[in-house]
């Protein structure tokens, strides 16, 4: 089997790091596997391994000629099975069918405002659903949304995964002090509700005012990002909440924090979340998407309503004040990520559901 995966950029997004999830997995299983980057490159490109097949095509305009015969002319020459396609990429994917009409699509829904259905726009998507073999989902709301609204019926529901990266190069500092830093690893976009956190971030540092915030993600440099930048200076906390931008070394990142946070206002099933449990870190998160799915609220984290502060608070100083349960909560979310999103179980699910569909 021949499988390749098409993803507009590598910038650190969760669409994206699933991309290069999914091309390395696949690089240990099956013949061929290979990762099309079309807009631009990222600094996830360096987690590609060198088992993956890699082309940037630079395409610049949504029909661009040039790339569609790039990408054809790859599929052809390397007999591409199967184009996995995520999010917005899967115009492009039809597009090369259309010339190389045997390969098959794949199209991974990662979106992000799951749980804002009525006003997603599809009408692209809609059409260019006739052509797909099947179509990946990455919780139950995208799913019952697919088999409603688009020609393809072949969906398949499969969590997000992550991966241990081998020989990750440790370059990021985080500022504050050892033991009493709290992580906030989401890029700077509307949904992730950074002022919400920033509210918490006041109210906890009047009480710990040894303890610091660490947001790392794409900073946007738009208006949401000099919002969030000035609501930082207007509370006075310029001496404890850092921005990192993006970053490489993730994993670093989170060894050297103590807590780890989300405050999103609308989620999928977010990479961080699982990135936090393959870490072992203790966790408070909003109730949004799939995230109730993983942490079992007291048990291997603390999950809050996204419009309750009291209780986000309340949550964050119980973790700030009690190492032990922090602990307790870090070792039993490990174990739940190991078990129920490892990279092996969701390939094998992946690959079987391939092969079914293909012997059908």
């Amino acid at each position: 089997m021949k499988i390749i995966q098409i993803i507009d950029s590598l910038e650190a997004g969760g669409a994206e790091r699933m991309a290069v999830n999914y091309a390395n997995a696949l690089s240990n299983t099956i013949e061929f596997s290979g990762i099309i980057v079309t807009r631009k490159e990222g600094i996830l490109k360096s987690e590609i391994n060198n088992k993956v097949d890699y082309l940037f095509i630079n395409k610049t305009k949504a029909i661009d000629f040039k790339a569609i015969f790039i990408l054809s002319n790859y599929c052809k020459k390397n007999k591409i099975n199967i184009i996995h396609a995520h999010t917005s990429s899967f115009f492009l994917a039809c597009l090369v069918k259309i010339i190389y009409f045997k390969v098959k699509i794949i199209w991974h829904d990662h979106y992000g405002l799951s749980d804002f259905l009525d006003v997603r726009k599809s009408t692209v998507l809609k059409i260019s659903s006739v052509l797909f073999f099947g179509i990946i989902t990455v919780n139950q709301n995208l799913k019952d949304w697919a088999l409603k609204k688009l020609s393809c019926k072949n969906v398949i529901n499969l969590p997000n995964f992550t991966t241990v990266i081998d020989n990750e190069e440790e370059v990021t500092i985080l500022k504050g002090f050892n033991d009493k830093r709290i992580l906030c690893l989401a890029n700077l976009r509307v949904q992730k509700n950074h002022s919400f956190l920033l509210s918490i971030a006041k109210r906890i540092i009047q009480i710990h005012p040894d303890w610091s915030f660490h947001i790392v993600g794409k900073d946007f440099n738009d208006n949401y990002s000099n919002e969030i930048k000035n609501k930082t200076i207007k509370l006075n906390l310029n001496k404890h909440v850092f921005f990192y931008d993006s970053k490489k070394d993730i994993q670093n990142i989170i060894n050297h924090s103590d807590i780890c946070v989300l405050t999103s206002q609308s989620e999928g099933l977010p990479i961080s979340l699982l990135e936090y449990g393959l870490f072992k870190k203790p966790v408070v998160v909003t109730n949004v998407g799939e995230i109730s799915t993983i942490i079992e609220n007291d048990i291997n984290g603390f999950i809050v309503e996204k419009d309750n502060e009291n209780a986000y608070f309340n949550s964050l100083v119980i973790l700030i004040e009690n190492e032990k349960k922090r602990k307790e909560f870090g070792n039993l979310l490990h174990e739940k990520i190991i078990n129920n999103h490892s990279e092996n179980s969701i390939i094998d699910k992946y690959i079987h559901w391939i092969t079914k569909k293909n012997n059908a």
